[in-house]
């Protein structure tokens, strides 16, 4: 697909994507439109419908699962590029160094994109030895693939939530709502058919709230636009 010529598709406000609600509610800000919940097709068909109208640019944020084992919950990270599939996907540099300038604690490099959640451990490490990722997320692979597409700057900001040596238990993901939000219900009829879940949930919600503190004060750091200063771009002399 071939975006159509506009020669304000670089103005408007910074179009945040996001996995899940409570990402979405710490990158809201002014110069900021968020776009949560779909995810696989219906994100790609969900971004390609916001950006017909006029963005400045496109960043990916959240939380991310952790693949390289030296990554710490709570560690941001500043894409340097995008892995989908077998295709490594560019990110815009001269925003990804205003993030790396705004966020000196984060580390820059390669992130993974998946279609599904990668739960186990074995998966992690066989991703981290195919690709060299440092975390996994279910969006920027998508977003980053669309913004290519509309010609718009890309970036991806994400905190490490889950540690490459942990499994993620599968209440947790069968918590995960379709439309982002926590779906508490079928999380509790995960746990009743394995209890044996609880000490590993118990973990990973102590994760999540360091997680979570990262990423709000990773949102604060970033200002308005998510770094993006200004989405029109001076025409060559």
């Amino acid at each position: 697909m071939t975006a159509p010529s506009s020669p304000q598709r670089h103005a408007g406000p910074t179009l945040v994507v996001t996995g899940m609600r409570f990402e979405a509610g710490i990158a809201a800000g002014p110069g900021v439109e968020t776009l949560h919940g779909l995810r696989a097709e219906a994100l790609a068909q969900g971004l390609r419908q916001r950006l017909a109208r006029p963005c400045a640019g496109v960043i990916s944020f959240g939380v991310a699962g952790g693949l390289d084992p030296a990554l710490l919950p709570g560690r941001v990270i500043v894409a340097s590029a995008i892995q989908d599939g077998n295709r490594l996907r560019p990110v815009d540099a001269s925003w990804s160094r205003s993030l790396s300038l705004a966020l000196p604690e984060a580390i820059s490099g390669v992130l993974a994109g998946a279609d599904q959640a990668v739960t186990s451990v074995a998966a992690k490490m066989a991703l981290h030895a195919a690709t060299g990722a440092l975390a996994v997320d279910m969006e920027s692979h998508i977003a980053a693939r669309v913004a290519e597409e509309f010609g718009l700057p890309f970036a991806a900001c994400r905190v490490v939530i889950d540690p490459a040596q942990r499994e993620v238990p599968p209440a947790a993901v069968a918590g995960m709502g379709p439309d982002g939000s926590t779906d508490i219900w079928a999380l509790l009829k995960a746990l009743l058919a394995g209890p044996g879940q609880v000490p590993d949930l118990i973990r990973l919600g102590r994760d999540a709230r360091l997680a979570r503190l990262a990423l709000l004060a990773a949102r604060g750091r970033v200002g308005m636009g998510f770094g993006l200063r200004s989405g029109l771009r001076p025409e060559p002399a």
